[in-house]
This record gives C-alpha cells, sequence and structure tokens, in this order.
C-alpha cells in the first residue's frame, strides 16, 4: 500500500509566479506555506529578494457582495539577521522541525520556493550532522603536501564524487575534518540532538514559462523592484552597519547594487543590464538544477508552461486530485 503523502511541494525559477500560485493553493486547501528561499530568511531583505509579503493577503468575495480579507500563514521568512549565515542545514533543521509539528497534527506540509539545494536536502534527506573545526587536526597537517591530503582524503572517502575539492587546500582540509567526525563518537553525540527527521513522502509540482517569458518577467519585475526602493533598501543595510563585502555575498540584486553604489559599477544603466543579465543566468541555473534532481530519482509534475495563472491553477488543482492529495 502507498505511503500517504504529507508534504507537497511547488518548485520553479525566479520570476515565473510560484508565490501568487503557492497563495491561491494554500487558500484553496487551508495550507500553510513554508518557503524555500535562502535570501527570504533574512530580516530586512525585503525589495531585493522579492518577498512580496502583500502577495500572502488574498481579499475574496463574500456570497452578499462584501469582501473578506484573509492572509496565508507562512514559515521560514525573516528568520534570521544578516549578522548570521543560514545555510541549507540550518533550513533543514527548521523545516523538519515545522513537519513533525504538522504530521502530529495531521496538517499537509506545503513548501514553496526556488533554492533548489534547500529542497533537495528535504526530499532526498541530506545526511547533516554539524562539524565542528578540528584545531588540533588542522595543526598536525599543516606539514602535509597537497598531494599527501588528497590522498588521505581518497582512503577515507573512495567514492567521493566532487574531485573538484581535491585542488583547493582549504576545501581538502575540511573534507578530511568531516570525514574524520562521522566516523568519531562525538558524531553519534551530535547527531542525537539533531531535530527527528520526518518520512517526508511529497508530491512535488514544477512550474516554469518559455524562457522568452522568464526573461520578460525578470526585466519587468527588476525594473519594478528598482521604482519600489530597492536600491535605497540597500543603502540603507550599509548604513545600519552591514558592510559591502556581506551584501556583495548575498548574490544578484544586493551584489550588482552594492557594486554600483560603491563606485565599482559607475552607470545605473550598466548595472540594471548586467544585474538583469545574471539573474536570467540564474534561472537557468535553477532549471538545470531541477533536473538534476530529476536524474536523481525525485519525480517532478511539471504544470503547462502557459502565462494564464488562472490555467495553471486548475492545472495543479488537478495533479492533487489525480494524486489524492486533496481526495
Amino acid at each position: 500500500m502507498d505511503k500517504k503523502i504529507n508534504c507537497v511541494v511547488l518548485l520553479g525559477p525566479t520570476a515565473v509566479g510560484k508565490t501568487a500560485l503557492g497563495v491561491r493553493l494554500a487558500r484553496r486547501f487551508g495550507w500553510d506555506i513554508v518557503s524555500a528561499d535562502s535570501r527570504q530568511v533574512y530580516r530586512g531583505l525585503d525589495i531585493g529578494s522579492g518577498k512580496d509579503l502583500a502577495d500572502y493577503t488574498v481579499v475574496e468575495k463574500n456570497s452578499d457582495g462584501s469582501e473578506s480579507t484573509f492572509t496565508v500563514p507562512y514559515h521560514l521568512i525573516d528568520v534570521a539577521t544578516l549578522d548570521t549565515e543560514f545555510n541549507v542545514f540550518d533550513f533543514q533543521q527548521r523545516f523538519y522541525a515545522l513537519m513533525n509539528s504538522n504530521v502530529s497534527q495531521e496538517r499537509m506540509t506545503f513548501v514553496v520556493g526556488g533554492t533548489g539545494m534547500y529542497i533537495d536536502s528535504i526530499l532526498r534527506a541530506y545526511d547533516f550532522v554539524p562539524v565542528p573545526e578540528n584545531v588540533e587536526l588542522r595543526k598536525s597537517l599543516e606539514s602535509k603536501s597537497l598531494e599527501e591530503l588528497d590522498a588521505m582524503l581518497l582512503d577515507l572517502k573512495p567514492d567521493l564524487h566532487n574531485r573538484s575539492d581535491l585542488i583547493l587546500r582549504d576545501r581538502v582540509l575540511r573534507a578530511i575534518e568531516i570525514a574524520m567526525f562521522m566516523r568519531s563518537e562525538e558524531c553519534a553525540v551530535a547527531r542525537a540532538k539533531l531535530e527527528k527527521r520526518p518520512d517526508v513522502n511529497a508530491f512535488v509540482i514544477g512550474t516554469t514559462l518559455d524562457r522568452d517569458d522568464v526573461r520578460s518577467n525578470i526585466r519587468r519585475r527588476l525594473l519594478e523592484r528598482l521604482d519600489g526602493g530597492m536600491v535605497e533598501e540597500i543603502q540603507g543595510l550599509h548604513d545600519s552597519g552591514y558592510s559591502w563585502e556581506r551584501l556583495e555575498k548575498l548574490g544578484l540584486e544586493y551584489r550588482y547594487v552594492s557594486l554600483y553604489l560603491e563606485g565599482k559599477i559607475e552607470k545605473r544603466d550598466e548595472m540594471v543590464e548586467n544585474l538583469y543579465h545574471a539573474i536570467c543566468q540564474f534561472a537557468k541555473r535553477q532549471e538545470t538544477w531541477f533536473r538534476g534532481m530529476e536524474r536523481k530519482g525525485v519525480k517532478i509534475n511539471w504544470l503547462p508552461r502557459v502565462k494564464d495563472g488562472e490555467a495553471r491553477f486548475n492545472a495543479a488543482i488537478d495533479l492533487l486530485r489525480q494524486s489524492c492529495v486533496c481526495c
């Protein structure tokens, strides 16, 4: 007998209308939304990260002609500050806590987002354990050459997949550190402190558009955000104490606008064009990541590539009914 679906995921690249579709589905079925976006977790990153929190509030017509306003609850937005580095491990742990709570209440967990690694980490259950820096180990390895370190790592992990790490000393050291920690008694202690991993049985819906439509949406949305105060938002973050380096590390809007404000990109038009092309490239990388997930066994049920939001909403409803998610 098939396991009951307890998680629905709506994924897709940037600028294809995931939030609007997700809010409609959440409202239809009484679900909360768990955001899977690596920048929307940060407080203060509003316009540049495209939080669009107003979209979570919907106005509905009543039978008597009056209107009611309803806000769809959301999670994992504004949960960290830029003083910390929020990563995929943090996301996974917070997601597990939310899902464990939902399972205990027999509630569906509904994930909406485009950060592929975040989504993949819960669908394919990445095995994370927080590994502290081992100062003594690093000191004992100082005299070893990169070739010796590579050999040591391959001995510890003969099935190493990412061989590109073998050319960077810092990454090799960290990989050795992690591999040795995973074999230690400390690892078992650390693992026992982690959030209990729920049994995630997910139904995954994918939404995207033709490439020209994605690019058109990216440009339109970028100009809207610039008109809406994105440059001023990023200047304000710097004025409040965050370095340009910290803001640049956030990528895309925060990187290019910071470079412009620093004078490293002289003209606003040049910044806009460079940023537009960078976002387009990012959308392509997202698509590539999702295809990689499919090759690794994640079943993604793709909606028709139509711009009509109503058609995509109805197609999503049909998929959910066929899968018995909402039977």
